[in-house]
């Protein structure tokens, strides 16, 4: 019963197959579209991963950010203070999964840990898992290529976040955060207002028209991407250049996500369109990960608050690591 009910929830919420089903039906019944066109692929993808992004991502903003009424900056950065060494990392990295921002977003909140006094290889764990490994993106990644390769994503992302921020601390990085950013004394903690229901609804509410305002072009120009390579770009050229056999695919996903500037939401359906034209999932996940992580506006912004030798060691240790998940994935990793 729990199988078939987990399989219900499954298909109906997170695949939407009766979505799949209706837009088929709708081009089918009545545009009378020929099924098996090439244009038909494309425009059929098109159609159901822009409704279905957009419904679930409403939903789980929604969700994530009526959580976050309960989680304030002021009660991170009070849990944060009470652990040490690399357990601080860890609770950084997952107390940075519950916020679902971009990592330019999350800057500020850096700035405001850092004059805090949290100690630097924290504040860079929480930046890092905060745009990689966000509920919302993780649902929607399930929703595509099945929970087993989302909770592994959840792992090596976190994983990713904790080894970054601890080879920080390590390496004491401390001195190379601009000196606007630790000036002052230590930030002490805001007396919390109370919230009523009625309040965080509101709140979660316009958490999803500001950040669905935000994310809506990249979100359009990604499914018009996905289609794109759906519908008309042959399997075979693909493979030719991004196949799993070829040492240098990885390399390829991460410089291309580099440029980009996106939210995962944005990204996944040109992975999924990838995955379908047979690029290894070590390619698309490292492709992912450096377009939320590794972006150049978000490296710009992350240039005005740190100087530049912490900037490049955040850099060099984000890419090694996204290149080294990748190859793991595609040539260690069976999904």
């Amino acid at each position: 019963m729990l199988a078939n009910i987990f399989t219900w929830f499954n298909d109906g919420f997170l695949k939407m197959t009766w979505l799949g089903d209706l837009v088929d039906f709708i081009l089918t019944r009545i545009f009378n579209m020929t099924s098996n066109t090439v244009f038909y692929g494309s425009l059929s993808f098109f159609i159901f991963d822009v409704i279905k992004i957009f419904l679930l991502l409403s939903v789980l903003i929604y969700l994530s950010s009526y959580l976050q009424t309960y989680i304030t900056v002021e009660k991170t950065r009070a849990i944060l203070s009470k652990f040490k060494g690399i357990g601080a990392n860890i609770v950084g990295a997952l107390l940075g999964t519950i916020t679902p921002f971009c990592s330019c977003s999350s800057i500020p909140i850096f700035i405001g840990f850092t004059r805090a006094g949290l100690p630097i290889g924290v504040t860079f764990s929480f930046l890092i898992s905060s745009p990689l490994v966000d509920i919302a993106s993780v649902v929607l990644l399930a929703s595509i290529f099945g929970w087993k390769l989302a909770l592994i994503y959840v792992g090596v992302g976190l994983l990713l976040a904790v080894v970054g921020g601890t080879l920080i601390s390590v390496f004491k990085m401390e001195k190379y955060v601009e000196d606007f950013v630790k000036s002052g004394a230590i930030i002490e903690p805001m007396e919390e207002e109370s919230l009523t229901s009625k309040q965080r609804r509101q709140y979660s509410v316009d958490q999803v028209k500001d950040i669905v305002k935000r994310v809506w072009k990249y979100i359009l120009i990604g499914v018009a991407i996905g289609a794109i390579i759906h519908g008309y770009i042959p399997q075979d050229f693909i493979e030719k250049i991004l196949g799993s056999n070829h040492w240098y695919s990885v390399l390829v996903g991460v410089f291309a996500g580099m440029p980009m500037y996106a939210d995962i939401f944005g990204t996944l359906p040109i992975a999924e369109a990838l995955v379908l034209k047979g690029v290894g999932v070590g390619t698309v996940l490292s492709f992912m990960m450096a377009v939320t992580t590794l972006s150049i506006p978000s490296i710009i912004l992350l240039k005005k608050v740190v100087k530049n030798k912490l900037l490049y060691t955040f850099i060099f240790i984000v890419t090694s690591g996204i290149i080294l998940i990748g190859y793991i994935f595609n040539y260690v990793i069976i999904l």
